[in-house]
């Protein structure tokens, strides 16, 4: 018996790699989850910057005749230094089409509070037991712990500067007052420069 139904002419299948707006579709996806998965704008040179204020003011902080003196001068330097990469790190994002507080975003700045109040309590702490030559290990050991954990959302180059910045702690910690300073100046210093200078040429300032 005939098949009723009409002869169906089979079309060849259109494969949707074959079709240019189906790649451009694709290639704006794989863009979009990169962005979202790792936040670039890191701004190198503004890590540049706050290492040349640290060196700057490790000098001034370590000529003050009292601690709290000592601790006041690196807040003041802290506090440029926060200034100088939030708007660094504004700038870059604008000029990336990314938004600061984007998903990654979000998750590098979270990333970051933990260690960064430990070392604030920590320092409250020393300051009243009078340990004031634990301070800049300390400090240093718990900002490196904190880049470490924000660069899990960042370029590669982050957390390597965190480590760098843990070794330079660990270092730090049992060594006398004057050494103890010098190890903080070379960190907040010398590693904000180095790193900073390889995270804006490799990638985009």
């Amino acid at each position: 018996m005939p098949d009723p139904r009409p002869c169906r002419r089979k079309l060849p299948r259109r494969s949707a790699l074959s079709d240019p707006g189906a790649l451009e579709h694709l290639q704006v996806i794989r863009e979009t989850m990169e962005r979202s998965s790792a936040f670039t704008a890191v701004p190198g040179w503004g890590f540049v910057a706050t290492g040349i204020t640290a060196l700057i003011a490790a000098p001034i902080a370590l000529r003050m005749a009292t601690a709290e003196a000592w601790l006041a001068a690196w807040l003041i330097e802290a506090l440029i230094a926060v200034t100088i990469v939030l708007a660094t790190m504004h700038h870059k994002a604008a000029r990336l089409g990314t938004h600061l507080l984007s998903i990654s975003g979000r998750r590098l700045f979270i990333g970051l509070l933990p260690a960064l109040t430990a070392g604030g309590l920590l320092t409250i702490a020393l300051m009243w037991a009078g340990t004031l030559r634990l301070i800049p290990g300390v400090w240093l050991v718990l900002y490196g712990v904190a880049v470490m954990q924000a660069g899990a959302f960042s370029v590669r180059t982050v957390p390597a500067m965190g480590a760098a910045f843990v070794v330079f702690g660990a270092i730090a910690l049992p060594l006398p007052w004057l050494g103890a300073n010098i190890m903080l100046a070379a960190g907040f210093g010398l590693l904000h420069i180095v790193f900073g200078s390889l995270i804006a040429r490799k990638h985009g300032g």
